[in-house]
């Protein structure tokens, strides 16, 4: 989290008191856990790029205009864990140490889709360990994350 991050409200959707679920920024929804709150928040320089890639390849939705820093991101049907873009002036250094994996039936047709919405392929061949196959990938940010086809 970055100390200049806009402070948030924790408000009961329905009630309006106590806290449940919040918004992030203005509207994406932070998801209950059993110590608080959890949002997941991705670094881009461009919000309107990392929109598009993001939504193209989780099957999102923007929720209402960017406001200048953050950009929400929720699931079409309303459903799931909500993103939420934030405009970062730096540019990414090093690998992630933290990413996200999407599993999938079919490992090959997902990397095929994701490089399509303007993923980067950064393993030439699939990782293979314990059953799991896998390709590391990088949003057009360089952020990176992992397509993977579970064993059987």
């Amino acid at each position: 989290m970055r100390p200049n991050r806009p402070a948030t409200t924790c408000r009961h959707p329905s009630t309006g008191s106590g806290p449940s679920r919040r918004t992030c920024a203005g509207s994406v929804p932070a998801v209950d856990y059993p110590h608080g709150e959890l949002a997941l928040v991705i670094d881009c320089a461009d919000l309107d790029r990392a929109a598009g890639f993001w939504c193209t390849v989780l099957g999102l939705r923007t929720d209402g205009p960017a406001d200048g820093t953050y950009l929400g991101l929720r699931p079409v049907d309303g459903g799931g864990l909500a993103l939420l873009l934030q405009r970062v002036p730096e540019r990414k250094k090093g690998e992630n140490r933290l990413h996200l994996d999407l599993r999938v039936p079919d490992l090959e047709a997902e990397v095929a889709r994701v490089v399509a919405a303007g993923a980067t392929l950064l393993t030439e061949e699939p990782v293979v360990e314990a059953g799991w196959g896998w390709h590391v990938l990088a949003d057009p940010d360089g952020n990176e994350f992992c397509v993977l086809q579970p064993p059987g």
